[in-house]
């Protein structure tokens, strides 16, 4: 059985998967997409679950909306989000992402053209 929760994780999900290479989004970017917009934190707790749910999801291309690589101790590693983006060329000073509007995709436009 679906709850509510496992709905809006897999809308979540599917939004992520959307991501290109080489570029990030937001938790809150996601939430207003879906059309939930103060739901930024509930994204958070679906991107802490994704690996459990799909293992081809690339969480590590959302980050909060400042850019700042807040979730990077859920992957393994307190280093793993930033060379999974380092190696897309990103590059991440003191869990930051540089440049940050520069990659930054915003799912409205990005699914929406």
């Amino acid at each position: 059985m679906v709850s509510t929760n496992d709905s809006f994780f897999i809308k979540v999900y599917e939004v992520v998967k959307e991501i290109p290479y080489g570029r990030v989004t937001s938790y809150g970017a996601i939430a207003r997409y879906l059309g939930t917009a103060g739901s930024s934190r509930m994204v958070g707790w679906a991107m802490n679950h994704s690996h459990t749910f799909d293992s081809n999801i690339p969480a590590h291309r959302v980050v909060n909306r400042n850019g700042m690589l807040t979730g990077k101790h859920h992957f393994g590693g307190p280093d793993i989000m930033q060379q999974l983006l380092e190696s897309e060329g990103l590059t991440v000073v003191n869990d930051q992402i540089q440049n940050f509007s520069r990659y930054f995709w915003d799912p409205a436009i990005g699914l929406n053209t």
